[in-house]
Parts: structure tokens; sequence; C-alpha cells
């Protein structure tokens, strides 16, 4: 029997696909280290949770009336009739590990990111995953709207630095809790009239959760609901002041935005500022990722009442984004920089090859050889496929004499070196 991988999820593969060129560990380090990178340069430090949490922990903070908690979630009983679930997204399982370790208590401003698998049991499709890697950065403890806009400048800085340019930023309010009840009355009254025009979803929305009608990719509803009321015209004053500032802040960092009175995202923890990021040239899979203020999620986690402010970017949907665009995607380089070759089948010639690879290696220099007993010939292909920028030839007489053939395969020249020096000698052709 062949086994193949759950659907809508995938292998990440050490070599590149023709098929799924995206799909290799190379490009997904790459982009990993950039945004590692990104989050050091912003004072960001690493937090790492479980695969999976209690379930109550996801149904208390994103909120039961939600897609993900109603539809998506991967939920099973434990052998101790523990009900757990494969964490759907990043942010409360954050939440929970700063109250379980009492870091809000130690510190009056964490800033935090993480890099792990998220799972959602959701339509399938490409750019869409139910296992999905995903980048966060959360902020607790800062109400200032400063930190909103240092937020939102990481997630642009990163896409920036992996080659994205042209992005768009839109914004939106959600406000007080004061703010929203009277919005949800507003849009009610508005789409009361035509409700039975609406789709399925819509009309559940509409009982169940009113702000969510707005998230809609349904093309009646989203007609039905072009004149709705502006979330913004409904902040209260404080919130108003709040978004104002951070548009101030904006500008002032040269990132442009659009205010968009239909962004909500798609969890119910979210109050005042919601962000989404899109790139151009797209189509209908533009949102490459997005974030807002969830000032209430600690307390309801059963932490004190501290603030936060944070976002999650896709690893999947940021690779596709590079492909659709044409744009050369960051890699690591797994290549070995050296490669030994026995040019021999003499024991000796083999031992010495294993002794030089170790050497190689004690020194700090990536270096590999055959272990299957190829011909010189075909040890030479092996090299190339690596992509080795040196060879190292051994045959009986360089054994003999205590040296080493040093081939460049970018000048194609050759050379004898003597076995003690052979590291220098490495190490100057690298540094030029």
């Amino acid at each position: 029997m062949r086994f193949s991988a759950p659907p809508y999820m995938y292998d990440v593969l050490p070599f590149p696909s023709q098929k799924e060129p995206w799909l290799h560990t190379a490009k997904w380090r790459g982009v990993e280290n950039i945004f590692r990178e990104t989050a050091r340069l912003y004072g960001f430090r690493e937090i790492r949770t479980p695969i999976v949490e209690q379930t109550e922990l996801f149904t208390r903070s994103i909120g039961e009336s939600t897609d993900i908690v109603s539809k998506e979630m991967f939920t099973f009983t434990d052998r101790g009739n523990r009900s757990l679930t494969l964490k759907p997204e990043g942010t409360a399982p954050a939440v929970r590990a700063c109250i379980e370790h009492g870091l809000f208590g130690e510190h009056s401003l964490l800033k935090l990111y993480y890099v792990g698998q998220n799972f959602r049991y959701e339509r399938g499709q490409k750019g869409r995953y139910r296992q999905h890697q995903q980048l966060g950065i959360e902020v607790f403890g800062g109400s200032d709207p400063s930190v909103d806009a240092e937020v939102i400048s990481v997630a642009m800085a990163f896409y920036r630095a992996v080659g994205i340019q042209k992005l768009t930023l839109h914004i939106n309010s959600l406000g007080s809790e004061q703010s929203r009840e009277a919005y949800r009355t507003a849009l009610k009254g508005y789409v009361e009239p035509f409700l039975q025009e609406m789709s399925e979803e819509g009309q559940v929305r509409y009982r169940v959760n009113p702000l969510r009608m707005l998230d809609t990719k349904n093309e009646t509803d989203l007609r039905l609901l072009k004149n709705a009321p502006i979330f913004t015209d409904f902040l209260d004053e404080e919130s108003r002041q709040h978004f104002d500032a951070l548009q101030k802040y904006l500008t002032a960092l040269d990132i442009q935005y659009i205010v968009d009175p239909a962004l909500v995202r798609g969890f119910d923890y979210y109050t005042g500022t919601v962000f989404e990021i899109r790139g151009e040239g797209l189509g209908s899979q533009d949102a490459l990722g997005g974030g807002g203020r969830y000032d209430g999620l600690v307390a309801e986690c059963g932490g004190p009442q501290v603030s936060g402010f944070g976002f999650g970017l896709g690893i999947e949907r940021c690779l596709l984004a590079l492909e659709a665009l044409g744009i050369e995607t960051p890699t690591v380089n797994e290549k070995p920089t050296a490669f030994v070759i026995a040019a021999g089948s003499e024991p000796e010639v083999k031992i010495a090859a294993m002794q030089l690879l170790n050497r190689m290696r004690t020194a700090g220099i990536a270096a590999d050889m055959d272990f299957t007993g190829k011909n010189f010939r075909k040890q030479m292909k092996h090299a190339d496929d690596l992509g080795a920028a040196f060879l190292l030839i051994l045959g009986s007489d360089e054994v003999l004499n205590g040296t080493v053939q040093l081939k460049d395969q970018a000048t194609r020249t050759q050379e004898q070196i003597k076995m003690e020096d052979i590291e220098l000698e490495l190490n100057n052709r690298l540094k030029h």
C-alpha cells in the first residue's frame, strides 16, 4: 500500500521540485531567516509553544461563532479524557504561555515572535492549506498607537526584505465594545430589509456575529453591503483619537495606507486597530497577512488586564506570492564548500579521504564525499550536482606525499597543496 500526505497538507523537500518549486526547504529557511532577522532588528525575542493546547483556550479567545472554532479546528480527546486542539493560530498560545510563566509580572512590555505550524480544517486550495506555517509577532503591554505603528512597520519591512515592494496596507478601527455594539445595531438595521437576499452564510452571520458579514467573498453579499454604515463613523472619542494618531505615525514612517471600513479580520478578540497587507498583481489571493489590537484577550484567558497587538503571516502565501510575481526567492546556501574525491579503491585512500573530510568539518568548512563506491568520473558528477565550490582529490600518490589536489570549480584550475595547508588555502580563497 502506498501512502500520501493528508489532503491539503504537504511535504517540504530538500531538493527543488519542478511541479511545486516553492516546496523547497532552502527557500523556506531563507524566508524564515529574513523574518527572524527582521524581528531581531526590531527588538523581538522568540517564543515557542506546544503544537496542541486545551480546546477551551481557543473557544474562549477566538470566539465560538467564528468559522475557525465552529468549523475548522482539529480537536480530539486524549487518553486522559482531555479535549485538545491542534493550534489554529499563534496568539492565544503565546498569551497562555506568558500567563503561565508569569512574564506579564516581570516585563512591562513584551515583544515576542514565533515561527510555527497552525492547523485549520478549511476548504483547501492553493495558498490556503490545512497545515500552514505562521510567522507571528506579538507585543504585550503597550496601548499607545505607536505600538500599532511599530508592529505594522515590522510586517512591511519583512515583505520588502524578501523582495515584495508593491504592497497595500489596509487599516480600520473596531473601536471599543460600546462602539462595536452601536455599529452592530446599525449594520443589522441596514441589512434587515434584504436579509433574505443574502447568502446562507451571510444570514447565519447576521444572527450570530453581524460584524462577520463584512468579511465575505460572496459577490451577492458584497453588492448588498456596498452602502453599509461605515465603522469609523461609530467610534467613541478615545478610539477615534487612537486611530487618528496611528495614521500620523504611519505617515511619519512613510508607510502609505488605505482606511478600509469593511476590514474586520476573523477573530472575535480584536479591538481597536485591525490591518491587512495585500500584494499587487496577485489577483484574488492578494492578502498576505494581517493582525490587530486585542486589549481584552489576556484578561479573557485568565491573566491581568494587559493590552496586546500582533500579526500573523503565512509563509506559504508569501512563497506563492514571490513565485507569482517572478521574484527570486531568498534561499539558504546548502551546497558544500568542498567535496572530497577518493581517486582509487585502496583502503588507505578511502581512510585518508574520511580523515580529510573530518578535518574540513572540524575547521568549519562544509564538506561531503561519496559513500557508495562510485568511480572517479561519477564522483566528479556527484560533486557538480551538489554544487561544490572546490574538489579535494586524493589518490595513492597524494596519500604517500602528504598532499591533496585542489580544484577550483569556478575557474577549473587545479593545483597540488600540502595537506597541512589545505584549511588555510581554502579559507583564503573563500575570503576572495
